[in-house]
């Protein structure tokens, strides 16, 4: 009844269209956004359709040797269904048909990180359900740090006094529809990451460049400043029902001035001025989730973030 088979790049408009139809895909999972690492990943994504010929779902996925992983190169993956016509049936008869093709494809275990229910537009847990009939285990977890728009939690009273005072210190907060003031703010966010985790940010200035100019309404930089000079930013992945924060940084004139409290609060209300259902701080942990960084799950928490899962399942390919 359900047929598996590989995705191919001819079928890059068919994938898309699928996705914007389904009920748990974002931006992220459209191919122009996927395909822009390609080079450091062998991508196994798997489609799933009916006898008709039209698709059931999709899995973004890519291989390590004997190992798929829904993806290396996402926060989140797993099967991406519809909305319509389609239920906990229909994902059990796609994973029992996805595992022997699997199988025979050499492929040995399979680690699928599910969508968190946040970025659903309608319950898509159904995948999970068919995972603990194939006998999966949590491999790994992340924690991110959450607030729903509906109902947020205020800043803690530090961060109210830190908000006046960038208030008082001159600091404006600005929403561009333009990239124009990445440059400077990813000479700031590189600095800062270096100095504080001797590391660089995941995408590289001409990446994050890159994917801006093919998803411009679901990339955007905010920025603090104070006159001309940028002093704290974050850029935004935006998605139908989620405001990601993908980067924090702010500079030492940022820190002085206590800039990033007035930013997040501007970014808050922007995203639910937008009608978004949750503003996502992002999660705070290394290693699978075995590392903790307390200190900025402190941070987050203190501006109204509280824990949403980003699970991490592993099933052995019988």
């Amino acid at each position: 009844m359900i047929h598996i088979s590989l995705y191919q790049s001819n079928l890059s408009q068919e994938w898309d269209a699928f996705c914007l139809k389904s009920k748990n895909a974002t931006f992220l999972h459209h191919r122009g956004y996927m395909d822009y690492h390609s080079d450091r990943f062998s991508d196994f994504s798997l489609i799933a359709r009916h006898e008709t010929g039209e698709i059931a779902a999709i899995l973004p996925a890519c291989r390590h040797d004997d190992t798929v992983v829904s993806h290396s190169g996402l926060t989140y993956g797993g099967w991406l269904m519809p909305l319509k016509h389609f239920d906990a049936n229909d994902m059990i008869q796609v994973m029992d048909a996805a595992m022997p093709f699997l199988g025979e494809n050499c492929i040995k275990s399979l680690v699928y990180k599910p969508v968190p229910h946040i970025y659903h537009t309608y319950p898509a847990e159904e995948d999970i359900y068919a995972l603990f009939r194939h006998g999966a285990r949590l491999e790994g977890c992340n924690i991110s740090s959450v607030i729903p728009l509906d109902a947020p939690l205020a800043f803690d009273r530090g961060n109210k006094s830190s908000t006046n005072a960038a208030t008082r210190a001159g600091v404006k907060v600005n929403f561009c529809d333009c990239f124009d003031d990445i440059d400077k703010y990813w000479s700031i966010l590189t600095e800062r990451l270096t100095e504080r985790y001797d590391a660089l940010p995941v995408h590289s200035l001409d990446e994050i460049c890159l994917l801006q100019s093919r998803f411009p309404k679901n990339i955007r930089l905010i920025t603090a400043k104070i006159c001309a000079e940028i002093v704290a930013g974050v850029v935004l992945f935006v998605t139908q029902t989620v405001a990601h924060c993908q980067y924090i940084a702010s500079s030492a004139t940022g820190r002085e001035t206590k800039a990033l409290p007035l930013l997040m609060a501007e970014a808050i209300s922007w995203a639910k001025e937008q009608g978004l259902r949750y503003f996502d701080f992002g999660t705070s942990n290394e290693n699978g989730g075995q590392i903790l960084n307390h200190t900025l799950l402190e941070q987050k928490a203190r501006l109204g973030g509280r824990g949403v899962a980003y699970p991490i399942y592993k099933v052995a390919i019988r």
